[in-house]
């Protein structure tokens, strides 16, 4: 099947390494899959870049990173894990079809990883500029964080391969992002005998459910949204335990300090019973600010472009939160992220390819006069 050539890039091209690199299936957290993915990056970005793609080992599995050499002066940043487990490929292959590619991850982030490397590939100079593709993104980037923060402050721009907004749109704010999981300890007894001898712990995860829902302040971007909660054993024993998992979103720093203070305030409303709270807010809140005079500059060079906040987290709220200016969204054009009905458009990836080429050519320093 032909697809459409746009100068400087071949949209088969770009299929073709994005089939290699969905048909390598990588979940997150399982090392040995992202270890192959890993390797399936390198080789697409020596395929088409030349020099070596370093593996940075972890505990997560292995960041790919990339560097033309020179001074540093922009960072391609992405992530290769997926939320897919393994067999997703067998349920839902890679497909072309009516000028859509679908698969585990052709959205989030795999395209917008093969377009800029296409894009990137149609400049003659390359000095300065780097990319770094994380393996844990999607877990929280617990072992890439302070790679991506040096290599951020190395290079001084960042252009993050996230999945577009609706629309097409750049993203050019998020919220802060993170999860806490708040723990209940009471006391079992027989449910029929003494319940009054236990101390029940999802009674008390009840209270609390309702307390933590109540601290979301949507007025001012702040959700706090209980989302997984467990307890008990047999339905005849008072439960010992619950947990109670809550995501959290804020805009603010203010709001972080407020979200986080609050959870570490919890008190029981049961005698007898005892919280403990773990996590936090991982991932500062992205500013708009961070993003002005990158989105200025992308609207210059694509009129038209839209730039939306978002309220999901990425790799790019390290990077703003550092004062490195940051421009997101700049992957493929499509939907469905996380889900089963993920697509990227096609028509669209010639356009977002040039359009990164464009920013890391306008991003080059200027000669010494």
């Amino acid at each position: 099947m032909s697809m459409q050539k746009a100068a400087g890039v071949s949209v088969d091209a770009m299929i073709e390494d994005l089939r290699t690199l969905v048909e390598v299936e990588s979940p997150s957290r399982d090392a040995d899959a992202l270890t192959s993915s890993a390797k399936a990056v390198a080789a697409v970005i020596e395929s088409r870049l030349g020099g070596h793609a370093e593996l940075v080992e972890s505990e997560a599995g292995p960041h790919v990173h990339w560097s033309a050499g020179g001074e540093p002066h922009v960072l391609i940043l992405g992530h290769h894990d997926t939320v897919f487990p393994l067999g997703t490929l067998e349920r839902r292959p890679f497909t072309v079809r009516d000028g859509h590619v679908t698969g585990p991850g052709v959205f989030d982030m795999l395209g917008g990883l093969v377009q800029a490397v296409h894009g990137l590939a149609t400049l003659d100079d390359l000095s300065g500029v780097e990319i770094l593709v994380s393996a844990d993104e999607e877990v929280g980037s617990r072992t890439s964080r302070a790679l991506i923060e040096e290599r951020a402050l190395a290079c001084g721009t960042v252009l993050v391969l996230e999945g577009a907004a609706d629309g097409g749109g750049l993203k050019t704010g998020r919220k802060g992002c993170g999860t806490f999981e708040v723990s209940i300890a009471g006391r079992a007894s027989h449910a029929g005998l003494e319940p009054a001898a236990g101390v029940n712990a999802l009674v008390e995860a009840s209270h609390q459910v309702l307390a933590i829902a109540g601290l979301g302040r949507p007025d001012v971007g702040t959700t706090v949204t209980p989302t997984v909660a467990s307890a008990g054993t047999l339905d005849n024993v008072v439960p010992a335990e619950a947990t109670v998992t809550v995501d959290v979103r804020v805009e603010s720093a203010d709001e972080t300090e407020r979200i986080e203070s609050a959870f570490a305030a919890l008190t029981p409303r049961l005698d007898g019973a005892r919280i403990t709270v773990r996590g936090g807010i991982g991932r500062p809140p992205m500013p708009e600010s961070a993003s002005a005079e990158l989105f200025a500059l992308a609207g210059r060079l694509l009129p038209g472009l839209e730039g939306r906040a978002v309220g999901g987290g990425s790799d790019g709220n390290f990077t703003a939160a550092l004062g490195v200016p940051t421009l997101d969204g700049l992957g493929a054009v499509g939907g469905g992220a996380h889900a089963d009905h993920e697509y990227l458009v096609i028509a669209s990836m010639a356009e977002r390819a040039h359009l990164v080429a464009a920013l890391v050519d306008a991003r080059r320093p200027s000669p010494p006069a």
